[in-house]
């Protein structure tokens, strides 16, 4: 499915009416669903209509049909490159050049 070809209210509907599919192949009803997910019957059915809901009630029902393993496409970790690494390594701060392990002359003797 071409994704960036719908509108934003049609991926609600796509996500809801995928959200009603894996309810129903689990066998579960809405009340069932929505009370496990503890949020109202109503809402579910406008969730599985399209309608707009926030990220919380969507993530408590991934959470109640057990889908959350959906969400790993969604979160990458940030990873360095090599080039980045060196990069990096070559900006860090150098220390100071030791001091010198020859002491200093004596002062001059007074007579």
């Amino acid at each position: 499915m071409n994704w960036y070809s719908l509108s934003d209210l049609a991926i609600l509907r796509e996500l809801g009416s995928s959200l009603r599919q894996i309810r129903l192949n689990r066998n579960q009803s809405q009340q069932a669903v929505a009370e496990a997910a503890g949020i109202d019957r109503a809402t579910l059915s406008q969730i599985e209509h399209g309608r707009p809901t926030s990220l919380l009630t969507f993530v408590q029902l991934l959470r109640t049909l057990e889908q959350l393993d959906l969400l790993d496409t969604l979160v990458t970790k940030a990873e360095i490159s090599p080039l980045a690494l060196a990069r990096l390594a070559k900006k860090q701060r150098r220390n100071a050049s030791p001091a010198s392990s020859t002491p200093p002359p004596p002062p001059p003797a007074e007579w």
